[in-house]
């Protein structure tokens, strides 16, 4: 059993349902004790902002603030820096606790044994 999970997730409002799966498994694990690392990317990076998690809405899912807080109180989020540049997101302008980085710590955390990573 991997003792990491990275995922990362493209979809945002204009996917809904592999937007709400991506940020479920990532809270899910993240209860379950599993080192988590969740990455937004494309759309969803609009979620780094403050109160953006707040305007999402799917039935029959968890809110995503409820998840995107329990993934950042026990696991890793972060802002692709090229996504974040596209939409003009700055440090300054994220949620606490969501880092802005690139495609070579991405890949720094997938390439470790044990390590799994899912792209939604």
């Amino acid at each position: 059993m991997a003792n990491k999970l990275v995922i990362k997730v493209t979809a945002g409002a204009d996917a809904p349902e592999r937007c709400s799966q991506a940020f479920t498994v990532a809270a899910v694990a993240v209860a379950s004790g599993v080192e988590v690392s969740l990455w937004l990317t494309g759309e969803s990076a609009w979620f780094a902002l403050p109160d953006r998690a707040a305007q999402f809405e799917l039935p029959h899912s968890a809110p995503l603030p409820d998840l995107l807080d329990a993934v950042l109180a026990g696991g890793r989020v972060t802002l692709c820096t090229q996504c974040a540049a596209r939409r003009d997101i700055t440090e300054q302008d994220v949620i606490e606790g969501v880092r802005i980085a690139g495609a070579q710590l991405f890949v720094s955390e997938i390439m470790p044994d044990g390590v799994q990573a899912l792209v939604y």
